[in-house]
């Protein structure tokens, strides 16, 4: 863009062409709107058009290449042309398209975006494709690509040179890097929308969670490094202490294929610490040269940071963070405990409860799962699922079974529950099927919620050297959570 700046593209699809008007309108703070004409039952070009507010990009994307545009080609090809002799800001028309050469010749290149979209992974052309599509005079080429890996991500999105207008984009969840930083990477726009395209984020969550705006070049970037990660609460937490205390970074999900995949695209955008959750938190501990005396104790961190030399630094806020909400609720010495799970943070739990001085057992479907979770805390037991009647006082689920989507689902479906206080891990949904079973057979219950908090609280303090108010990150997170809850209404199957 001519003032060097990132802009961002609102993309609204409508059923009609009024429709389509009244969303165009509605999309206060971006910069650009991108019109959908494939979805309109009555596309009308010059509806679409009058009165627009903001600059727009017609479109009118054929199923054949991810749109909703069924009719003929010759019908798609008076759309376009008509969009460009009406004067769109810019048309957007497929590489692929018999008519491109048209649509490039109507404007002389000016104001055409030439695109390319691939739903099944990157191809292996696709630096050659570039070349081919820069060749064409197109005044911006479009590359949306569907990324397997952060680091298949990073290859899209960093096609192309810094004096070249490009919009580059790498789709589905390990994408969304390549979104948020588009600015870094080189892309004149990145596009917002109401998940039209896999991994596309809403405006109003572009720019007031993720402060699109206010992301530079020296933006310190930080993540949530787990698979799957759309769920995580972390990025609404630390994004709003960044903004609380005035640091200029930015907290990102980073769903990778595995734990080297994360590494390089940590060394590609010099990423200054993570989260790590599910399932990395042991397959991180071996690129970690220096831990605290909990993670090495247990085997499993959940925060890292670079050292100097590409080596990496550890921290597990786990126990800590299991062990807040307890205070005052409990006396934990001599009390029952029994961890139901057997990954890092059942290895976290069953630590901190025998730290303090609980009778710890540990159960799981697999029986040397439960034995290798036992032994980093010596005095443990390991027991099959589900935990003998009568065996517990406190009950600790470390599984994600019952998160949302399938909140239906319980780690215990049949009980026992005759104890005194379940606490569930599980924070989405804020009262889980083990909670609801649990309190209506008379135990207390606590969330998930209050360790996520407490743990994260002290990641940032540990990152930053600045402590975030617990009850910054608990709006945060509960906002979060009503943001997706909000969603899936959208999304659920309606009644015929």
């Amino acid at each position: 863009m001519a003032d060097g700046r990132t802009r961002l593209c609102a993309t609204v699809t409508a059923e009609t062409t009024s429709e389509l008007r009244a969303r165009r309108d509605a999309q206060e703070g971006a910069d650009l709107v991108e019109l959908r004409l494939d979805g309109v039952a009555d596309p009308d070009v010059g509806g679409a058009l009058a009165d627009r507010r903001h600059p727009v990009v017609a479109t009118c994307r054929p199923t054949w290449e991810g749109g909703a545009f069924a009719g003929s080609e010759a019908e798609r090809r008076r759309i376009l042309l008509e969009a460009c002799r009406l004067g769109a800001e810019y048309v957007d028309v497929e590489q692929r398209a018999g008519f491109a050469d048209e649509v490039l010749d109507a404007r002389g290149g000016r104001g055409v975006v030439l695109s390319f979209h691939v739903f099944d992974g990157v191809p292996p052309d696709l630096e050659g494709r570039y070349r081919s599509m820069r060749a064409t005079g197109a005044e911006v080429v479009k590359i949306a690509a569907a990324a397997g890996s952060l680091t298949e991500s990073v290859r899209v999105a960093r096609l192309g040179r810094d004096d070249e207008s490009r919009v580059l984009i790498g789709m589905g969840a390990a994408g969304i890097p390549s979104r948020v930083l588009a600015g870094r990477f080189g892309s004149c726009w990145t596009y917002a929308g109401d998940g039209i395209a896999p991994g596309q984020i809403d405006l109003a969550r572009m720019r007031e969670q993720f402060r699109f705006r206010e992301l530079s070049e020296g933006t310190a970037v930080y993540g949530v490094l787990g698979s799957p990660i759309g769920h995580s609460l972390s990025p609404a937490m630390h994004n709003a202490g960044f903004r609380a205390h005035g640091i200029d970074a930015v907290y990102l999900p980073l769903e990778a294929a595995d734990v080297e995949d994360f590494l390089a695209f940590a060394d590609a955008v010099q990423l200054r610490g993570a989260s790590v959750t599910a399932p990395f938190k042991e397959a991180i501990v071996p690129h970690v040269v220096e831990q605290d005396a909990i993670g090495n104790a247990i085997g499993a961190v959940n925060t890292v940071r670079p050292l100097a030399g590409g080596v990496w630094e550890g921290l597990n806020t786990d126990v800590h963070g299991l062990l807040a909400p307890l205070a005052g609720r409990m006396a934990l010495a001599g009390a029952r405990a029994t961890v139901l799970g057997s990954g890092g943070v059942a290895r976290a739990a069953a630590f901190a409860l025998r730290g303090e001085g609980a009778e710890v057992t540990v159960c799981a479907r697999r029986p040397e799962r439960a034995a290798a979770v036992a032994a980093v805390a010596p005095g443990t037991r390991a027991a099959p699922l589900p935990p003998r009647p009568g065996s517990w006082d406190l009950l600790v689920n470390t599984t994600p079974l019952g998160t949302w989507p399938a909140a239906a689902r319980s780690p215990l479906p049949d009980g026992p529950f005759d104890g005194r206080l379940v606490y569930d891990l599980v924070y989405n949904p804020p009262e889980t099927r083990l909670m609801a079973d649990a309190a209506r057979a008379g135990c207390d219950t606590i969330g998930g919620l209050d360790m996520l908090v407490a743990q994260a609280v002290r990641q940032f303090a540990w990152w930053t050297g600045e402590t975030p108010s617990a009850d910054l990150f608990r709006r945060a997170a509960e906002q979060d959570l009503a943001r997706q809850a909000q969603g899936a209404q959208r999304t659920a199957p309606q009644p015929a």
